[in-house]
């Protein structure tokens, strides 16, 4: 039985959240693995901050609390998504007042570590950032994310404004969907909320290659928000194209190679619907193909596109349709550059508008500035 019960103290050692050994030592790096996996950030941590040269002086700014886990991933995450003006870590929703974190690390108090993130709605809605929470967490767990254990490290979601319940109501409902489990992520009214000791602020700032159970890869997954977009009637559609812009997108048409206006086109900026305006491709992934049309190797976001068997001309070949508008965009074929991924999205030009990088503020599409590469 001493054996057991040795077994079992030394188990619990093992467990002590990375937050709690970095509090007694603001530069420690985490390299434990008796204490951790090697969860680090390293040089995902040179994840671009697409907000750092916006002008956020007009804007309308307002504030929400995320609770999931240890807060120095989750501070570093939320400040690169686009249109978040600041985060900050802190304590929220606990029973005491001016915690430490010592004493909240004790779960005597209840406080959880919680980031406060101020966004600007007009870049950002409250809807994708509760996307970008849920993407990182696991709902399901009480009182832990990671590796990290303790009614500190609960998930959660604060408000301020009565207004954001409905929309984070909707959220977790959605979310529940995906699960067998029971959701637990608390959803309550801001209580208090504290903020954290200097070093715990910009932690991993300060500390590149700490732990971080967060997976900021996630912020190289672009994700297009298909509710911008619509697509005009028939009628107005017809009013907006010319003759072969729309016999190529509304009847399935093929324009001629190496006469088009984009197959030797390399200018940095964004590929969008005709229609629509949907963002579909990057300059980052067009290349030359030799074949006379626009050539791309992999579209800005997976779900703009949908893939249809075309079985005209007596080929077999796999069509390309955009997701809003549903034009005729070409096909993709599986003869693009190994390195990267094999793809070649063969595109008609009459089936797109190019939005050059020097334009995409204005017209529009700021959040995606950040990804073109300038060379």
């Amino acid at each position: 039985m001493k054996i057991r019960h040795m077994f079992v103290l030394f188990f619990v050692m093992i467990l002590i959240s990375a937050c709690e050994v970095g509090e007694n030592n603001p530069s420690f790096n985490h390299t434990n693995k008796n204490i951790h996996s090697n969860e680090r950030t390293g040089e995902k941590f040179q994840i671009k901050n697409p907000n750092q040269n916006l002008d956020f002086s007009k804007s309308s700014l307002e504030t929400i609390y995320f609770a999931g886990g240890c807060f120095w991933g989750v501070d570093a995450y939320f400040e690169r998504i686009f249109g978040v003006y600041e985060t900050s870590s802190g304590y929220a929703n606990g029973t005491g007042e001016d915690p430490t974190y010592k004493t909240v690390i004790s779960g005597k108090e209840g406080f959880a570590e919680t980031v406060k993130v101020v966004y600007d709605s007009d870049r950002v809605s409250l809807e994708e950032l509760l996307d970008y929470f849920f993407r990182v967490i696991d709902p399901t767990l009480e009182n832990r994310q990671g590796n990290d254990i303790g009614v500190q490290y609960r998930t959660g979601i604060y408000y301020e404004n009565k207004a954001h319940k409905e929309i984070i109501d909707k959220a977790i409902k959605f979310e529940q969907t995906k699960y067998d489990k029971t959701l637990v992520t608390e959803v309550l009214p801001l209580q208090n909320f504290y903020l954290a000791e200097e070093n715990h602020q910009n932690y991993l700032e300060k500390n590149p290659d700490g732990y971080c159970h967060i997976d900021l890869d996630v912020l190289n997954e672009v994700d297009i928000n298909p509710n911008r977009y619509t697509s005009p009637t028939p009628t107005k559609i017809k009013s907006l194209l010319t003759n072969e812009q729309y016999n190529i997108t509304m009847n399935d048409a093929t324009e001629p190679a190496f006469e088009n206006e984009y197959w030797d086109f390399y200018e940095p900026g964004i590929y969008v619907d005709i229609v629509t305006g949907e963002p579909l491709f990057s300059s980052n992934t067009k290349y030359d193909a030799g074949c006379g049309w626009p050539s791309f190797t992999q579209p800005i976001d997976a779900e703009v596109l949908s893939y249809h068997q075309d079985k005209s001309a007596n080929l077999m070949r796999t069509e390309v349709r955009s997701r809003v508008g549903d034009i005729h965009l070409g096909h993709v074929f599986n003869d693009g550059p190994k390195e990267s991924g094999g793809q070649r999205y063969c595109i008609n030009s009459a089936s797109l508008k190019f939005i050059h990088v020097d334009d995409m503020k204005n017209a529009g599409y700021e959040n995606l500035i950040h990804l073109i590469e300038l060379k």
